[in-house]
């Protein structure tokens, strides 16, 4: 049972390129298969299936909302060493069946007994024309640090790059409470969590840019929202790499544990800084009902 209620407060609710949900959201957004717990010595096979009503990427949203479902799987090594796949689908999107893909990997290990520590890179293929925030950086490289006590902390450095490059940092605690079971073998969790992103934003310079040639080519006209001036005179402010307070994120995933297999249903508020330029001061919200099944 440890194993699946561990099995990811990181897992197919955060996909780093897309949240980093969400150790997200990271994050997050858009889901990548989980990796297990870090004391387990088996290779395990995870596969796992997410609907969310928006793509959250650190928090932030699209000017667009984008509901989507995405499925994936991640196998783990007994050594640590993990390989993923996953594929996307945004619910308004009226093209291509599959609307983006990733394939990644990482290590994660023990560093001391209530430490564990997390190595991935993955490369997201996006289309032309994506309206997600991050389709100009399909890279991400990071390095997780997380410490099991009372409170669960960690702290996560994201580095995303292609056409733009952008870093993050990532702070957050969690606490998971047993809400009790139906049966003899299962438990019913809710893990309450808190985060906070720091980061540069490159990459909304060139959302902005890519999101004014597809309304054209589509003969759309989209009047500003969150309150900003329109889009054109907004694609200079990110010019420097200057490092600002990006959200807030509250996040209550509850979930119903058995031996094999995860049932959970999340809901996430984020809260935006006044610096943050996909909507300073904005608070959004993010529902999502994932099923992941261990082998």
């Amino acid at each position: 049972m440890k194993l699946l209620t561990i099995l990811i407060t990181t897992g197919l609710c955060s996909l780093r390129c897309f949240s980093q949900t969400d150790n997200s959201e990271n994050k997050t957004g858009i889901p990548v298969a989980a990796t297990t717990d870090t004391t387990e010595t088996k290779a395990s096979l995870t596969l796992g299936i997410t609907y969310s009503n928006d793509a959250s990427y650190y928090g932030q949203r699209a000017q667009e909302k984008n509901p989507y479902i995405a499925a994936g799987a991640t196998y783990r090594f007994k050594s640590g060493i993990y390989i993923s796949g996953l594929a996307y689908r945004l619910l308004n999107d009226t093209g291509a069946f599959v609307s983006a893909s990733n394939i990644g990997g990482g290590i994660a290990f023990k560093v001391s007994k209530k430490l564990s520590a997390d190595l991935g890179y993955n490369h997201t293929f996006y289309p032309s024309y994506s309206p997600l925030l991050q389709a100009s950086s399909p890279d991400n490289a990071s390095a997780g640090l997380t410490y099991e006590n009372w409170l669960t902390t960690s702290a996560t450095l994201d580095l995303a790059f292609g056409k733009t490059t952008d870093l993050f940092f990532t702070l957050g605690i969690s606490k998971q409470l047993s809400l009790g079971s139906i049966g003899k073998k299962d438990v019913i969790t809710l893990t309450p969590g808190f985060d906070v992103v720091a980061g540069t934003q490159h990459f909304y310079q060139s959302y902005i840019t890519e999101k004014k040639l597809r309304d054209s080519l589509l003969g759309v006209l989209v009047p500003p929202i969150f309150g900003q001036p329109p889009a054109e005179d907004n694609i200079t402010t990110t010019t420097t790499t200057k490092v600002n307070l990006l959200s807030y994120n509250f996040k209550f995933p509850l979930a119903y544990n058995r031996t094999n297999y995860m049932l959970e249903a999340s809901y996430q508020l984020s809260i935006l800084s006044k610096d943050a330029e996909t909507g300073a001061g904005s608070a959004n919200s993010f529902l999502s009902v994932s099923f992941y099944y261990q082998f």
